[in-house]
């Protein structure tokens, strides 16, 4: 399933520099675009299936939802940088509000060089 989901997203970030998805926003009537960087993919192959699978449901279901829903804070010293916890990870993303986007550019492993 990992796998199928990876090749989709690879497919439409050749075509487009980064893998967009179009979700609907519970928060309200709008569409949040949904961009995530390669980076994030090459991570999750690395790291346990379960976790990855977690992480993926994450980003792809619940940050298009609702990118202010769960453990989110802003990261200090940035405009538009924020970070939810999911366990032992953290996704690091960017909330362009304007625009509707939410851009994933990170997922680290929390250890304590992480901050």
């Amino acid at each position: 399933r990992l796998l199928r989901l990876r090749k989709e997203m690879l497919r439409e970030q050749e075509e487009t520099g980064r893998a967009e998805i179009i979700s609907p926003s519970m928060s309200s009537n709008e569409n949040w675009i949904l961009q995530v960087d390669q980076v994030v993919y090459k991570f999750l192959e690395k790291i346990p299936r379960k976790n990855s699978e977690r992480l993926l449901f994450i980003i792809k279901q619940r940050l298009p939802e609702n990118p202010f829903g769960g453990d989110v804070q802003k990261m200090g010293g940035f405009q538009n940088i924020w970070r939810r916890r999911v366990s032992a990870y953290r996704i690091k993303f960017e909330i362009i509000k304007e625009e509707k986007v939410i851009h994933v550019f990170r997922v680290e492993r929390r250890t304590s060089k992480t901050y």
